[in-house]
């Protein structure tokens, strides 16, 4: 009864940040995985080795030495010197490899966690997926706001060009002077001159 309540209460995410990224692909690290589901990582571990076979390299794979440097860099992991922690590479499983877990881990402990885990994976690329389509719609905006710019700018060039005629304009056309006289390029029109 006390498993099952904590398979429940675990939040969706303590969940999501237990799952890295290796090769391109979301993960989650053997001893994350045991410890949800409430066993030993050694265990979890001779289970996977015992049903090899239903684990291929696109469900289940173990770090090199490269990434497993880079992931104690990331994370605080206990001592290699032979006082506890892990000395091995880890495996790490994709989602199918979690879904694949629940089929040699038969306790209803690891069957609820892995049912738990499904979901957040499934939210998880629900969540990229919106992200991707929210960052293919901002790109579409930049371009159209760019565009507008654009215009605008040319508007703006022939705003000041049509500014430009009228002030030519109103340099050639007869106007009249606050004499009464009409003018035009300087002369006098209709004015009357006695000599």
């Amino acid at each position: 009864m006390y498993t099952e309540l904590k398979a429940v209460a675990i939040a969706d995410d303590v969940l999501a940040n237990k799952i890295y990224e290796f090769r391109g692909q979301k993960v989650m690290l053997d001893s994350d995985l045991a410890e949800l589901y409430g066993v030993e990582t050694k265990v979890l571990k001779q289970t996977v080795r015992r049903n090899i076979d239903r684990f291929p390299e696109d469900f289940m794979f173990e770090l090199n030495d490269d990434e497993f440097k880079f992931l104690r860099s990331q994370i605080v992991t206990s001592k290699t010197d032979g006082r506890g922690g892990s000395r091995y590479t880890p495996m790490t499983f994709t989602e199918q490899g979690v879904a694949m877990l629940s089929s040699v881990l038969r306790s209803k402990l690891a069957i609820q966690t892995n049912i738990q885990i499904m979901r957040v994976f499934t939210k998880l690329r629900q969540f990229l997926t919106d992200n991707s389509r929210m960052q293919h719609e901002l790109t579409e905006m930049r371009l159209a706001i760019e565009k507008l710019s654009k215009k605008q700018k040319g508007h703006d060039q022939n705003i000041e060009l049509l500014f430009e005629y009228i002030d030519r304009l109103q340099e050639n056309t007869p106007h009249t002077s606050s004499k009464g006289v009409t003018v035009v390029k300087g002369f006098d029109v209709g004015s009357k001159k006695n000599n």
